[in-house]
């Protein structure tokens, strides 16, 4: 993948994470992952939407300085693909739209455009997306090595903790491992920590989580004009 793909699933990332605070670890049983990976089969054919506030931390490494991002942020199931936008609010403001295997990333103060077109990795990226949000137990297990790290009590509710290693090289080359606590009854996860092969890390935390409830997509809107400067990759 070019910078600008890295870039992109780390937003989508970022994007597909509902993170909380604080857990109690618990050995995985016989059969426990077989069980949550049916649980989120259940699930993903239920979760139709979901609308959210988010904070979004990047920790850097080289400069040992977390960065800081927040807004809101949907998901919406349109057949058998999602469809994804994000408003982030501070510390500038920045629209996010994925749909169709492109991810478009507009910033309003210089009216710059980006556009990502997936280019045959439509599966890779929407394999972020799926991880937090309907994705089902059959996917993870074909994009993820997965092992099972026992339930974890994540502010109140009992989640399932996955270490997730890439199946696919190319994704490797931005993650090395990611671990999640998903929610297996509602197919979301709860916390996750996603890992870079420089050793940044990013992590999402999300509030005000609606479900299956109508969303304004206006407040989404990408709007371009005339002097509107875009980059396509």
């Amino acid at each position: 993948m070019t910078m600008v793909h890295r870039i992109a699933a780390s937003l989508l990332f970022s994007a597909v994470v509902f993170v909380t605070t604080s857990a109690v670890s618990a050995q995985p049983k016989p059969g426990h992952l077989d069980e949550v990976l049916r649980q989120m089969d259940a699930a993903s054919l239920k979760l139709q939407s979901a609308e959210a506030n988010f904070r979004w931390d990047l920790y850097e490494r080289v400069v040992k300085q977390t960065t800081t991002q927040t807004g809101t942020i949907y998901f919406k199931k349109q057949g058998t693909t999602t469809v994804m936008g994000a408003k982030i609010v501070s510390p500038t403001t920045k629209l996010l739209d994925y749909r169709d295997g492109r991810l478009r990333l507009f910033d309003p103060g210089t009216n710059h455009l980006t556009i990502v077109t997936s280019k045959g990795n439509q599966a890779q990226m929407e394999s972020f997306l799926t991880l937090g949000f309907g994705g089902s137990g059959k996917d993870l297990a074909k994009a993820w090595t997965i092992a099972d790290l026992g339930d974890e009590v994540v502010d109140g509710v009992q989640t399932a903790k996955l270490d997730l290693v890439p199946k696919d090289p190319a994704v490797r080359n931005n993650c090395t491992h990611m671990t999640i606590w998903v929610d297996p009854l509602r197919g979301i996860s709860l916390k996750q920590s996603f890992y870079m092969p420089s050793e940044d890390y990013r992590t999402a935390v999300y509030a005000n989580i609606k479900y299956d409830q109508k969303v304004d997509e206006k407040h989404y809107q990408i709007k371009t004009d005339s002097k509107t400067t875009i980059d396509q990759h």
